[in-house]
């Protein structure tokens, strides 16, 4: 069997009488899609967040690449290849799309932007933001400022950072959120390529671009993974329809 790149055991997270994580488990595997479905309030954000660092697990394991990451923080976990992008956007608003990628190419490169360094005009930086700004169909957008983007912008200048990341697996918090049919169908073409290049635990409202795109669902309610398959798995589970799909199945 093929070694997952991410794999959660058990992992609990209490808010004082709330269980919001209840012995999750899950796990990521090289080249693959990994959609994570539910209801409003299941618990999804809050399980990425302890992947991710941002808040630490109550009992559980995380490994990454092999390694228990489980009491490691957030940045410590990206520069091991742990890639996220946000369900709320933390880009540099005031910085150019470019800016904000060379940043992210800058911190893999472990440089520093110099006081005096002539940063807009270093190619070690440039050349490398602007292919990925083209990668994700930004290159045309890369002068204007991330605050002047529109939203489904923003959320692929995220995966542009990621990828200057060159991160090894990419946990994607609700990328279709806000967009528009066409802006959607876009993304889910970039995602099913990205895929090739690290495996996606995709978290996602827009069952559409689930179907399309996942090789494996796994369903979250009251904080429970309450079942884990392929497509038409989940699709023709009676509990899962009940419980969340309804007419989308």
């Amino acid at each position: 069997m093929v070694e997952p790149v991410l794999q959660i055991d058990n992992l609990v997270k209490n808010f004082a009488a709330l269980r919001a994580t209840d012995g999750v488990s899950l796990d990521l595997r090289p080249g693959e899609i990994h959609a994570l479905i539910g209801p409003n309030g299941a618990g999804k954000s809050t399980l990425i967040h302890q992947i991710c660092g941002t808040l630490r697990q109550d009992s559980g394991t995380i490994r990454f690449a092999g390694e228990d990451i489980g009491t490691l923080n957030t940045a410590e976990r990206a520069q091991r290849g742990l890639g996220r992008t946000f369900q709320v956007s933390s880009l540099a608003p005031e910085f150019s799309a470019l800016r904000n990628v060379m940043l992210a190419v800058q911190a893999k490169q472990g440089s520093s932007f110099g006081f005096f360094r002539p940063v807009m005009r270093d190619a070690s930086l440039v050349d490398p933001a602007m292919a990925i700004l083209e990668r994700v169909g930004l290159a045309d957008r890369a002068r204007l400022p991330a605050a002047e983007l529109s939203h489904g912008e923003r959320r692929q200048l995220e995966i542009a950072m990621a990828l200057a990341l060159q991160s090894k697996a990419f946990l994607l918090d609700e990328p279709m959120a806000g967009m528009g049919p066409e802006g959607s169908k876009r993304l889910t073409g970039f995602l099913d390529t990205l895929r090739r290049e690290a495996p996606i635990l995709l978290v996602e409202h827009d069952m559409d671009a689930v179907f399309a795109l996942a090789d494996r669902i796994s369903v979250l309610v009251y904080g429970k993974v309450i079942a884990t398959g392929t497509v038409d798995e989940i699709r023709n589970n009676s509990t899962v329809r009940t419980a969340y799909l309804g007419d989308h199945a």
